[in-house]
């Protein structure tokens, strides 16, 4: 049969709301016992009680044990020939059973399919009609010797505590699937920003290797004296260290997500702008301590502001790195003078400038890039350092 696979665990910080309040009305019940054989009640209602807390894990099954454990309880208290007490009804059932019914039938509606939940609703009402039928015979001549109970209120009541079984039932299955929907979305957008994330980075960091080079190959053909191979087995080398790094990091969520900025923001910057092979200038007025995270980002600002420049733009004689800090705030401008060319390097996924300002925006900053006049392309980007 099927199973929810609740743990014990969770079973407890769910049910025990149920087991204590059931518990309560089965000791309070044991008052109203006044016969020896009226005792043999107890344990019958200590099963149908405990089936009913036990019902999350195996619902369907539970319905119909306890469907038999009451009609066990009412043949043996009938063969007996005693009646529950105190019995709620006509004579069949007492309060702790009746309330054990309910919460069997809410629970079986909430985490049962539709044809089990009806199936083991209907047995656990026809068990109780039959507890009715049998008890009746044995309390009718003592309890209603004078007067008739009015079976139309009675089948009233009866209706309307089988109704809050059932829309218990319901509404608990309804937040149920609120909240599976909720989680599903919650998972989704974890995925997604992990996807992003994972996108900025092989385009930051890997793109920046595979472009030095097809920049380097394209040069060596057309210059055969130039020695480009060091710098391309270079720049495969750490476009195979940035892989290695983004499938570490994937497998281990402890691993940094990509290399982290040395002591000195302005040595890492200057590092790349080396690499790149372009005639970069740089200035600095850095006034306040940059946090190493931060630094991060910016490098993968320049990093891929520089790769943009190489694919893009041809004829460059000058790109300008401008790194300052004021008022708690880092001011990045990445600028050039080159011409746009035709097709770039390495074809484009045009999803550099995205990348760029999806990073700021997360850091809580502005991103600005456009075109220059005469010639040439600008990236400024203002990050909170704080």
């Amino acid at each position: 049969m099927e199973s929810t696979d609740l743990t014990w665990r969770r079973l407890a910080e769910r049910q025990w709301p149920l087991a204590i309040a059931l518990t309560a009305i089965a000791l309070l019940e044991t008052g109203s016992i006044s016969t020896g054989l009226g005792w043999w009640q107890v344990p019958g209602v200590a099963v149908v009680c405990v089936i009913a807390v036990l019902a999350p894990r195996r619902p369907f099954d539970a319905a119909l044990a306890l469907a038999f454990a009451v009609a066990c309880v009412a043949v043996y208290m009938r063969l007996l020939g005693v009646a529950l007490e105190p019995h709620l009804f006509w004579s069949g059932a007492c309060i702790s059973m009746t309330g054990a019914a309910m919460a069997t039938i809410a629970t079986l509606v909430r985490d049962s399919p539709r044809t089990r939940a009806v199936a083991g609703t209907l047995a656990v009402l026809a068990a109780m009609a039959l507890a009715e039928v049998l008890g009746w015979p044995i309390v009718a001549p003592r309890e209603y010797r004078e007067w008739t109970p009015d079976a139309w209120n009675f089948g009233i009541a009866a209706f309307v505590l089988l109704v809050l079984s059932v829309g218990s039932g319901m509404y608990f299955r309804a937040r149920d699937n609120e909240r599976a929907s909720q989680l599903a979305a919650s998972v989704a957008a974890a995925q997604n920003a992990e996807r992003m994330a994972l996108a900025r980075e092989l385009h930051d960091v890997v793109a920046h290797y595979v472009t030095a080079i097809v920049v380097h190959a394209q040069a060596g053909q057309l210059n055969r004296e130039i020695d480009v191979l060091p710098v391309i087995a270079s720049s495969g080398t750490e476009a195979l260290t940035a892989m290695r790094r983004l499938v570490g990091t994937m497998r281990d969520e402890s691993s940094p997500a990509g290399p982290a900025a040395s002591s000195s923001l302005m040595d890492d910057v200057r590092e790349l702008a080396a690499e790149s092979g372009l005639p970069v200038r740089l200035t600095s007025d850095l006034r306040d301590a940059v946090p190493q995270e931060l630094a991060r980002s910016v490098l993968r600002l320049v990093q891929e502001s520089l790769t943009n420049t190489q694919k893009h733009a041809s004829a460059v004689s000058s790109v300008e790195v401008s790194l300052s800090s004021g008022d708690g705030v880092l001011h990045l401008a990445v600028l050039d003078d080159g011409v746009a060319s035709g097709v770039p390097v390495g074809g484009s996924g045009g999803y550099g400038l995205v990348g760029m300002r999806e990073r700021v925006e997360l850091l809580g900053g502005t991103f600005s890039a456009g075109r220059r006049e005469p010639t040439g392309w600008t990236v400024r980007a203002e990050l909170p350092i704080t």
